[in-house]
């Protein structure tokens, strides 16, 4: 699913210069109800690293899914809070598992370290 090659917002904001993400290349098949794990590994000086995952429909943006920190429960996007959703933190790995897979799970997934995106909000002049 993910790619080893990542767009500029994901490589831009790594923790230091020894901080790296990996995801295995190719496409994983599922049926409809099937469980799948996507697999990420990371690399960090970070003792608590936070790690992310994002979904990308076809023609779309990432969109943010879940954060985890450590053994704490995973932070979910409001369109995520579906326990279908599932990841934990496991020595130098943070896995993806989804559960009953539906057509609309069809996308890219990309995992990334903190801090990921920076959000600009701009305001006109009064």
């Amino acid at each position: 699913m993910g790619k080893t090659i990542y767009p500029p917002f994901l490589q831009c904001c790594a923790h230091t210069g020894e901080d790296k993400v990996m995801q295995p290349s190719g496409d994983v098949i599922a049926a409809e109800g099937d469980t799948v794990t996507l697999d990420c590994t990371f690399q960090t000086s970070d003792r608590n690293p936070y790690l992310f995952w994002y979904k990308q429909e076809l023609n779309g943006y990432p969109k943010y899914m879940l954060k985890k920190l450590g053994s704490a429960p995973p932070y979910r996007a409001p369109d995520f809070e579906d326990d279908r959703f599932q990841t934990e933190i496991q020595d130098k790995s943070v896995p993806l598992e989804i559960q009953k897979l539906q057509l609309s799970d069809s996308a890219v997934y990309y995992c990334a370290l903190r801090p990921t995106v920076t959000y600009l909000t701009v305001k006109t002049r009064e």
